[in-house]
């Protein structure tokens, strides 16, 4: 057996395909549905492993997305780090270094606090980032993916294809995609208890 066995509640013991996102590979999981559980999600720490509780009527797929999106929700509650402007400021440095070879240089990178609706914006005529705080304390690989969507924009200012190939570069582009498609379908549920997102 997987040192990592995803379980679901009145089912044999099986490996999920992907590996847990948050890094923790050693800790087990285990999937608890329920018929009486409608549209809410919920995941929390039990000893040495992870309980994610999902309604009964979820498909397979379902279910391993929604398994993805409350591990990285759970790492983010537990890791709680917080970068300041100036770090942000370091790390869109380093990112333009390392995916875009030092090309893209903002003249400066901020979190802010009224962006309720996008995850960051740029304003490539003034060289200026601006992250949202609701990035703060999410995996550093999505707010990683946000800084360089952003820096991509110095480079190239639309969405079109050659905007696309530029993050093409980045290799957790897909996954925090989906982290965030997460977030965004979490907030909408009536109530996510245990691993909520502010």
């Amino acid at each position: 057996m997987s040192a990592d066995p995803l379980h679901r509640a009145g089912a044999p013991p099986r490996t999920p395909t992907n590996p847990p996102p948050n890094g923790s590979g050693t800790s087990p999981i285990e999937v608890r549905r329920s018929t009486r559980r409608r549209r809410t999600v919920s995941a929390y720490r039990e000893g040495d492993r992870t309980v994610v509780l999902i309604p009964a009527r979820m498909s397979e797929a379902e279910e391993q997305r929604w398994v993805s999106v409350m591990l990285d929700k759970l790492a983010a509650q537990e890791s709680k780090r917080v970068l300041g402007d100036a770090e942000l400021a370091e790390r869109a440095e380093r990112l333009s270094g390392q995916y875009f070879e030092g090309r893209a240089r903002p003249t400066s990178v901020r979190w802010v606090t009224n962006q309720n609706t996008r995850w960051g914006s740029c304003t490539p005529s003034e060289g200026s980032i601006r992250l949202s705080h609701r990035l703060q304390g999410m995996p550093e690989y999505v707010v990683d993916y946000v800084l360089l969507h952003e820096l991509a924009h110095l480079l190239v200012p639309g969405h079109g294809p050659r905007f696309w190939r530029l993050l093409e570069a980045y290799p957790r582009t897909e996954r925090a995609k989906g982290y965030l498609e997460g977030v965004v379908a979490a907030d909408r549920l009536p109530h996510v208890p245990g691993a909520r997102s502010e």
